[in-house]
């Protein structure tokens, strides 16, 4: 009996007509230097496809970050110079950033004096050489006279004037005075004075900055030297009792406009200057847009239970023409900071008939009924209110511009509380869904005031959490 074979049945499976040897390229006709360039070639579209998914791997962490973070809008309606509320959130939050950007808003605070200085110069003019009617003053003035002496000043400082120029040439090329220079929104027009190198001197390190700068802006764009040359004539200019008179009668609100920085210019108009905090929150560059800025919260200056430290404030403007545009940052906000400004006597830029504080009230009546917002928490900032008290404290009678005022007491507590209990009403009556009515004091370049908005945010944020959790 034959034994059965148990072997296996010899037989080979037909190859995968799909899996084929990687192509790498090479042909039979190739020489060596080809095959060189052939592989340097694949070695760069190989980077070239790793950098790609890098950057879409950056992207999606972005996308994460930026779910996760904090988003805050800046809403009221403010003027196109009340912008900037974000440099606070920036001292507040992010020191370390601030003090990167420190050399950039020296640039913007010589601006402003230039500004200050061409407004005082206009006012002399207009009281010294009228345009209209005859003159007061004989056609040839003696060598003593105010008008040689306004010739004079403006013939010493049209170096001043040409620096300006220079500058408004990599500002805003269409502009031709720093007074109405008017900037895209974003980061843009900082890196264009970042390119123009520091615009701190040389010079060992000063107490304010720790460390040594490390190049100077080129003289045909820096403002220093000039305002140092003629810093005895501007100051005796701005201190001369005739000049105060004139402004008073001609520029009586000169003093309140942004950016103005007379009363320290001794200070600045030194070789080794280097602006302080309050200077910052003080100086003021017009922005067109809507503008959104990313910061990381430093370490210990904000704590609590789920709140992210990135932080992203998108501010949207005031301007009427801007509202448009508000829209689609209404999406998964989670705290509007609405500033309004306690201003009852101004009006707004682009429409003279109407009040600036009413005009923030009706405003603030849309925010509080947009249903898309139901569920974000409103911060209501009073700002302004050392311009409340000046203007109080002059004799203007509020009810002169809001006659619904009556005769209520005209002072500082009494008007706060009826402006604040008119929002707050519109708060508690518009307001889809129940949520508390947050509001803040603080005056225009008050830094410390921070601290509380500060305290606001944070509360704000917590509620929603908790809210989120129902246990609110």
């Amino acid at each position: 009996m034959k034994s059965k074979d148990k072997s296996k049945p010899n037989f080979t499976l037909p190859p995968n007509p799909y899996q084929v040897p990687r192509w790498s390229g090479q042909t039979a006709s190739e020489t060596e230097e080809e095959a060189q360039i052939r592989v340097q070639q694949m070695q760069e579209a190989a980077n070239r496809s790793k950098g790609i998914d890098l950057m879409l791997q950056e992207g999606k962490r972005d996308i994460e970050r930026r779910r996760k973070g904090v988003k805050i809008l800046l809403l009221g309606a403010l003027g196109l110079t009340d912008r900037y509320r974000y440099k606070d959130f920036q001292l507040a939050f992010a020191p370390k950033h601030f003090e990167t950007e420190r050399p950039i808003w020296k640039i913007v605070v010589q601006l402003n004096i230039i500004g200050t200085i061409k407004t005082i110069l206009d006012a002399l003019q207009e009281e010294y050489e009228p345009t209209e009617g005859f003159p007061n003053t004989p056609i040839d003035p003696s060598p003593q006279s105010p008008q040689r002496s306004l010739r004079r000043i403006r013939l010493g400082l049209s170096p001043l004037f040409f620096i300006e120029t220079n500058l408004l040439k990599i500002l805003a090329p269409d502009c031709s005075d720093s007074r109405d220079m008017t900037v895209r929104a974003g980061e843009g027009w900082k890196t264009l004075l970042r390119s123009k190198r520091n615009p701190f001197p040389q010079g060992p390190s000063t107490k304010l900055s720790g460390r040594r700068s490390q190049t100077s802006l080129g003289q045909e764009n820096d403002p220093s030297f000039i305002l140092v040359a003629q810093r005895d004539d501007i100051i005796a200019l701005w201190k001369n009792p005739e000049t105060q008179d004139i402004l008073r009668r001609r520029r009586p609100q000169l003093r309140e406009q942004p950016g103005f920085f007379m009363d320290d210019f001794a200070r600045i108009a030194t070789t080794d200057y280097i602006p302080t905090d309050y200077d910052i929150i003080r100086a003021r560059i017009r922005t067109m847009g809507v503008e959104e800025h990313h910061f990381v919260v430093e370490k210990g200056m904000l704590s609590g239970p789920g709140i992210n430290p990135d932080f992203y404030i998108a501010d949207v403007g005031g301007a009427r023409s801007q509202r448009a545009s508000w829209a689609p940052f209404f999406d998964d906000v989670q705290a509007i900071l609405f500033l309004a400004p306690l201003a009852f006597n101004q009006t707004l830029d682009e429409d003279r008939r109407v009040n600036r504080l009413e005009d923030s009230l009706h405003l603030w009546k849309d925010i509080c009924s947009n249903k898309l917002l139901a569920n974000a928490n409103l911060i209501l900032f009073f700002n302004k209110k050392d311009v409340l008290t000046s203007v109080l404290a002059s004799g203007v009678q509020v009810k002169r511009y809001v006659p619904t005022y009556g005769d209520l007491p005209n002072d500082v507590p009494s008007v706060t509380k009826y402006f604040k209990d008119r929002f707050k009403i519109y708060h508690k009556k518009f307001s889809p869904e129940m949520r508390p009515f947050l509001c803040y004091e603080t005056s225009a370049i008050d830094i410390r005031a921070m601290s509380v908005l500060l305290t606001g945010v944070r509360e704000a944020i917590l509620r929603q959490h908790l809210r989120e959790g129902d246990m609110l």
